[in-house]
């Protein structure tokens, strides 16, 4: 898995801001006025926000989730999916726990979660249970799979090494080239593909050398505080959503939750905010948590007033959101792989390269179900085109994979919107090679110390992972319930002025 060597000190990529002197919060007084629809109004009922709500129910504070969506969840999104007769619960979103629980004891939350509402997962090995193709049929180029790990390791070394002399961030195309890795036929590049976009949902040129290499260590790695290599994933006919909605279910009562409840706009100030939804209702409350996505901040789709200051945009705006689809076909029988994963390597970078068979022993044997994950501006193409066109486009590619076989139309076919989506305008974070580390302290830093912010793109260390999702709400809602309480407030601060350190 995708992790640094244990003696790559990188988890001075957290220590980093401080070496360069950021401020990372100030100790604040808060006048708390009098409790109005809420003392806290939590923006958002996925996985972020029920957290929060859930360390405000165990601090004794009054909160209201208001969810724009018919159910809490978030991009947890199951749904049905198959001819009739022949459904089962997928996921859009959200699929696997990344990293499970290392021999040292650390657990990841989500794992934690899983274990505690009895969701069905199932060991998914992502680097053993290969099977490679190209535009010929089936290739044998695992020796370049394998070679792809390694690569991906040095630009991982190589990444703590300018970490550790203090050097400015590049792009991971950058690293690559730096440490040799300068794929270039198919093969390779789909190889480099799912070794990086797979994760990242990004090109290396969009992504941080630097970052990317410290997110998956911190998750993978049990040296860094990781999880372990383990990634489980969830086949429970409930959906993966279940996390979020049974373990709102354990404190979470309906007077407590607003539905179908789509924010319009914020109106806050040093006195408190007050939130207008679309259907003309105004909720008034001393403090608002947004758990909003990234790209939803990005796209301007809920109006602030008075709007965000300037470096409070710079870092919405400096951040990436990037695009995961998958896109699921099922036929009457299976004639794929029998491996857990395929791969396909097309002329033409990240065309339809990474397969999966849930007509699999491990996963839902039967089910005729094998679905396909783009990428990137890959998924923002796709998603301009009816859906007719895509089909077409990825059955020339199972047709191409497989020559040899009278490969039939699929009986259902489905791929979600998410970039396109208002409620998200994408799938989730990827730091890119320009983002400097005070743009995310400035992305999670209050305006006027009533606005928070939680989401996985405000995590430092997990960005772009749903156990991300989950320490944010945590931290967040613990340091406004310090301020709301009066027990030692530290509002997180911002920089005024992203600058890099002089030569």
């Amino acid at each position: 898995m995708r992790y640094l060597p244990s003696a790559l000190l990188l988890a001075s990529f957290v220590a980093y801001s401080r070496a360069r002197g950021l401020p990372l919060s100030r100790s604040r007084s808060i006048d708390v006025p009098d409790t109005k629809d809420a003392s806290v109004l939590i923006l958002g009922g996925g996985l972020a926000g029920v957290i929060a709500a859930r360390t405000f129910h165990e601090q004794g504070i009054n909160f209201t989730i208001v969810e724009a969506r018919s159910e809490l969840g978030g991009r947890l999104q199951s749904f049905k999916f198959g001819a009739p007769g022949k459904e089962y619960t997928l996921e859009n979103g959200a699929n696997w726990v990344q990293g499970t629980e290392s021999d040292a004891g650390t657990i990841n939350p989500i794992w934690s979660l899983v274990q505690a509402h009895g969701v069905n997962t199932q060991e998914n090995d992502w680097d053993g249970s290969m099977t490679t193709y190209d535009a010929t049929g089936q290739v044998d180029y695992l020796n370049t799979f394998n070679e792809s790990f390694d690569q991906f390791e040095s630009l991982a070394i190589a990444a703590g090494d300018r970490v550790n002399r203090r050097l400015v961030d590049l792009s991971s195309r950058t690293g690559y080239s730096l440490v040799g890795a300068k794929s270039r036929s198919a093969h390779s590049l789909a190889c480099e593909y799912y070794q990086l976009d797979w994760e990242t949902a990004d090109t290396p040129e969009k992504s941080s050398m630097i970052a990317t290499a410290a997110a998956a260590n911190f998750t993978y790695d049990p040296d860094f505080g990781g999880f372990g290599d383990d990634n489980a994933m969830c086949i429970d006919q409930r959906g993966f959503k279940t996390i979020v909605q049974k373990e709102a279910e354990t404190f979470l009562s309906p007077s407590q939750v607003l539905l179908n409840a789509t924010v319009k706009e914020i109106t806050y100030s040093l006195q408190g905010a007050n939130v207008t939804l679309e259907d003309g209702r105004v909720l008034e409350a001393d403090y608002v948590l947004t758990t909003f996505s990234l790209g939803v901040l990005q796209a301007d789709d809920v109006k602030f007033t008075p709007p965000f200051p300037s470096w409070k945009q710079e870092a919405i705006q400096s951040k990436s959101m990037a695009t995961y689809t998958k896109i699921f076909l099922q036929f009457p029988t299976k004639f794929w792989f029998d491996t857990e994963m395929g791969l396909y390597a097309d002329s033409e970078r990240g065309r339809y390269p990474v397969w999966q068979s849930l007509d699999h022993p491990n996963f839902l044997p039967g089910s005729g179900i094998l679905f396909v994950t783009v990428t990137g501006d890959f998924s923002v193409r796709i998603e301009g085109l009816p859906d007719s066109q895509v089909q077409d486009e990825v059955m020339g590619v199972v047709r191409s994979m497989f020559p040899d076989i009278t490969v039939p139309e699929p009986i259902a076919f489905h791929f979600p919107r998410w970039h396109n989506n208002p409620l998200f305008r994408g799938s989730y974070s990827n730091w890119p090679p320009s983002y400097r580390e005070a743009h995310q302290l400035n992305l999670n830093a209050t305006v006027d110390d009533r606005l928070w912010f939680a989401g996985e793109a405000t995590s430092t260390k997990y960005f772009g992972f749903l156990h991300g999702a989950y320490f944010s709400g945590l931290e967040v809602a613990t340091a406004m319930a310090n301020c709301i309480k009066g027990e030692g407030c530290v509002v997180p601060t911002h920089i005024a002025d992203v600058v890099d350190p002089p030569l």
